[in-house]
Parts: structure tokens; C-alpha cells; sequence
């Protein structure tokens, strides 16, 4: 025998070996989150790159098939931008909201509600699983309210009300939807759009309804995927195994801002509401998302209602 031979069977039982280790890593998390939901937002880099696209749904396939529950939120807020841009919209934006007429608010539903969704619902399906779209407007499955955003100005004494049109928040989340799709081994994928008791619809951020779906569901675990590699330090470390307490005086000293503040508080809001933890994970990663829930290491911040 060779040696280059040698050297290649050497390589495989090193590849073997590793590969059973972090099979026998995951084992206690299987059987310690067998039945229960996790949430999954899904958004950021994750959603444009056709490996991590593909990474990503053959995860939320296998979470099924080991006896969890992936509930899956969905974002589009490039694939939005790109249609306008083409229609000839302009976009603008208020604190980070879309500011969202009628008009826009057609272009978000066509997006959401058919062409990003059926995709991730398409993705998943083509991995083995058994996916459904729907938007938080099927089924009644999310009614919203009109957000209200108000903006001081050195020229007024009280707060200036800015309407953005049709932004929304959640106001109630319709578990019969969800609970009737998961227990049929189906994998629900939700488009963040909600309507209002008057059939009105709603544009809201993803974030906020995956965190108000795993509350609902009294989850145990809100993941949101994003473009970052966690919360880090001033050092550029990532911060991990964070309690409420923790994560307050993050913000107090400034260390947590700008973008990733929404979804700090976001997570924050969830374990405070009964959902076990929150997971701010890196979704540039392959399989960000099995490493995360099924190792020891994990590839981003957790985030507990320990104090």
C-alpha cells in the first residue's frame, strides 16, 4: 500500500472520528428539546446566499426529524428594496422602518407573502421535509395595530406623531394555526404580515413577531439569525451566556447599540415571557444553527432570564 494511501485512510478515520464525536455532543441536546418549539427567525445573509439557503433548510429539516418543533419567521427586507428600486418606488425610512403606503404595502405582500416565502417553503420541502406558507393574515393568525412613532424636535415641547403608514405591531397571535400545522408534522413558515380587526394589513418586523410567536408558544428557544457573529465587547469578543441583568447594563454603558439594539430587546422581551432562551446567531455560518443548539460551543449569544 502507498503511502499517499496510507496517508488518505488516516485522514478519513481522523474525519470519522471527529464527525462521531460531534454526533455523541449532540445527543443529550436531541433528547433534552425532543417536543418542544423552537422559533427560528430567518433573515440577513442567510436569505441571499444559495449555500447558506440550503444549509440553512436541510437544518430546519433534520430539527424536525429528531422530534423538535422549528417554527420559521421570515424577514425580505433587501428583496423588497430591489422591487421598489426596480418599480421606480423610493424608499424611505424612519427610525429603521420602512415608511409603507398602499402602494408599498401591495409590493410587501407580493414579496413576503408569495415570492420569499414560497421559496423557503420551496427549500425546505426539497430537503425532505413537509413546509407551509403562510402570512400572520391566514387564519387570523396574527392581528396588528397601526405602529405609532412619535420624533422630538428641538422645535416642539411634546413629541412629534409621524404616521408611517401601514407599519404594524403585534397585537395577537393565533396559536390554534400553528399548534393545528406543527402536531400534523408539518413545518409552519410564516411571512411577518398581520391584519387589523377592520381586514387592514400590516408590515412588521420580523424580529418582533418571532419573538412574539415563541412567547405565545412559551418556546424554548427564540433564534434569530443575522449578519453578525453575536453581541460582541468593546474588544471585539463575543459576549455569550448573558442574564437580564447582564444585557441591561450592556445597554446602560453604550456597549449595546445602533442595530443590534431591536434585537437585543427583542430577545430580551421573549426569556422575560416564559421563553427559555434567545440565540443571536451568526448566519454567514454553515449549519449556524445545529451548531448552535446542538454543541457545546455554540456560534453566537445566548441570552437567559437568569439575573
Amino acid at each position: 500500500m502507498s503511502q499517499e494511501n496510507t496517508e488518505l485512510m488516516s485522514l478519513s478515520r481522523e474525519e470519522a472520528i471527529h464527525t462521531s464525536n460531534i454526533l455523541a455532543e449532540a445527543l443529550p441536546y436531541i433528547q433534552k428539546f425532543t417536543g418542544r418549539t423552537l422559533v427560528v427567525k430567518f433573515g440577513g445573509n442567510a436569505m441571499t446566499d444559495e449555500q447558506l439557503k440550503s444549509s440553512f433548510a436541510r437544518d430546519i429539516v433534520l430539527m424536525k426529524l429528531v422530534g423538535i418543533n422549528p417554527v420559521v419567521v421570515h424577514g425580505g427586507g433587501p428583496q423588497i428594496g430591489r422591487l421598489l428600486d426596480e418599480l421606480g418606488m423610493t424608499s424611505q425610512f424612519i427610525d429603521g422602518m420602512r415608511v409603507t403606503d398602499s402602494k408599498t404595502m401591495d409590493v410587501v405582500e407580493m414579496v413576503l407573502g408569495a415570492k420569499v416565502n414560497k421559496e423557503i417553503v420551496s427549500l425546505i420541502n426539497h430537503a425532505g421535509g413537509k413546509a407551509v406558507g403562510l402570512t400572520g393574515k391566514d387564519g387570523q393568525l396574527i392581528t396588528a395595530k397601526k405602529l405609532v412613532v412619535s420624533q422630538k424636535t428641538p422645535e416642539l415641547e411634546v413629541p412629534e406623531i409621524i404616521d408611517i403608514g401601514h407599519v404594524g405591531e403585534v397585537e395577537q397571535i393565533n396559536t390554534q394555526v400553528i399548534d393545528m400545522l406543527t402536531a400534523s408534522n408539518f413545518i409552519p413558515v410564516i411571512a411577518p404580515i398581520g391584519a387589523d380587526d377592520q381586514g387592514r394589513s400590516y408590515n412588521i418586523n420580523a424580529d418582533l413577531v418571532a419573538g412574539k410567536i415563541a412567547e405565545v408558544l412559551n418556546a424554548e428557544k427564540l433564534i434569530l439569525l443575522t449578519n453578525v457573529a453575536g453581541l460582541q465587547d468593546t474588544s471585539g469578543q463575543i459576549l455569550t451566556g448573558l442574564g437580564t441583568r447582564d444585557v441591561d447594563a450592556l445597554i446602560a454603558d453604550g456597549t449595546i447599540k445602533g442595530g443590534m439594539l431591536p434585537k437585543i430587546r427583542c430577545a430580551l422581551e421573549a426569556v422575560q415571557n416564559g421563553v427559555t432562551s434567545a440565540h443571536i446567531i451568526d448566519g454567514r455560518v454553515d449549519h449556524a444553527i445545529l451548531l448552535e443548539i446542538f454543541t457545546d460551543q455554540g456560534v453566537g449569544t445566548l441570552i437567559t432570564s437568569q439575573v
